[in-house]
């Protein structure tokens, strides 16, 4: 889609056609000069893709689908609509925010899972920010991406993740401009 012509729903009808092939996934599609965002998941296993157009406004994407009404969901959703109210017209730092909203560890009470697992794996899987101790290891969230842009084109991807092999966390951004596309 970066460098192709389609724009983000035709993208998404091209991508539906091989979804099956790949394990679960979530996927949003952009384009900042139509103001057009799709989204396209093919999870639960086994049922239909998912195709939508995703209407402007705060949305949170977790394991689950867009906008599911998880725990985790809807306090990322209360974090985030305060922090920006703080912000009011300024620019969000990306990496602040990532920080500030992801690292929250407060874990679902029992009645507000989802019921789609073994309740203790569930309660471990709520919280915002995962870490658990199974016998096979540590399992958790391994990293965390914030996307920003700008009308004007400037987008930037800001990550933080974990390397296994010093278990610290490393970060890195992206800053790059995106040309509008020029009508052939």
């Amino acid at each position: 889609m970066l460098q192709g012509n389609k724009g983000p729903m035709e993208y998404a009808k091209e991508v539906k056609k091989e979804a099956h092939e790949y394990n679960g996934f979530n996927l949003i599609l952009a384009d900042l000069s139509s103001k057009t965002m799709v989204y396209v998941s093919n999870r639960p296993k086994g049922e239909p893709v998912t195709i939508r157009e995703v209407s402007p406004g705060i949305h949170v994407l977790s394991n689950a689908q867009l906008d599911s009404n998880w725990h985790k969901g809807e306090r990322l959703r209360l974090f985030f609509e305060r922090e920006l109210s703080k912000y009011g017209e300024s620019e969000i730092e990306a990496a602040d925010m990532a920080v500030k909203l992801m690292r929250d560890t407060v874990k679902a009470d029992e009645t507000r899972l989802p019921h789609i697992c073994a309740l203790d794996w569930e309660y471990n899987l709520s919280s915002i920010f995962v870490k658990v101790d199974t016998p096979l290891g540590p399992y958790g969230t391994r990293s965390t991406a914030a996307i920003t842009g700008s009308v004007k084109g400037e987008v930037s991807f800001y990550e933080t993740y974990l390397e296994i092999e010093t278990d610290s966390w490393k970060e890195h951004t992206v800053s790059f401009d995106i040309s509008r596309k020029k009508p052939e």
